[in-house]
């Protein structure tokens, strides 16, 4: 009688081949994860921008001015605006706040920037491709570069 052993499992080369197709695969994801994760927080950003210069038109309307505002307001009508960008200042990505524009009156032009990964918001944020978003009550937006506002 002749006994034939089988052998079943994964030989060494079999287990090294699906390591290195996995740790492939994880290079390639990894960056591109990271990349939507960043694009999603801009877009974050820009919707806060836009949701404050709302609030800043709406201000305009009723006092003639527009109005200035950071993390650190005091005054009660600054405090009603939103200077975070996400729910939370922790979870959000951008802190927000707003000045007049350059060489001009906080009456006549409103400056809003959000700017990335600051202490009062989540400090591990960063985005160095576009920085800070910048939203004028004139229609102007700029960033580092010109794709961030799209």
């Amino acid at each position: 009688m002749d006994f034939e052993v089988q052998q079943h499992g994964f030989t060494l080369t079999d287990l090294m081949i699906a390591l290195a197709i996995a740790g492939l695969l994880t290079a390639i994801a990894i960056p591109s994860y990271r990349e939507s994760v960043r694009k999603s927080k801009r877009a974050e950003g820009r919707a806060a921008l836009m949701q404050a210069m709302q609030q800043e038109e709406r201000f305009y309307s009723g006092h003639n001015s527009y109005i200035r505002f950071h993390s650190s307001s005091t005054d009660e009508e600054e405090r009603k605006f939103k200077w975070f960008s996400g729910n939370s200042a922790k979870s959000s990505a951008y802190e927000i706040k707003a000045e007049s524009c350059q060489d001009e009156s906080i009456e006549s032009c409103v400056q809003l920037t959000a700017m990335p990964g600051t202490y009062n918001v989540d400090l591990k944020f960063r985005d160095l491709e576009c920085g800070d978003l910048i939203l004028t009550s004139t229609g102007v937006k700029t960033a580092s570069s010109t794709d961030c506002w799209n």
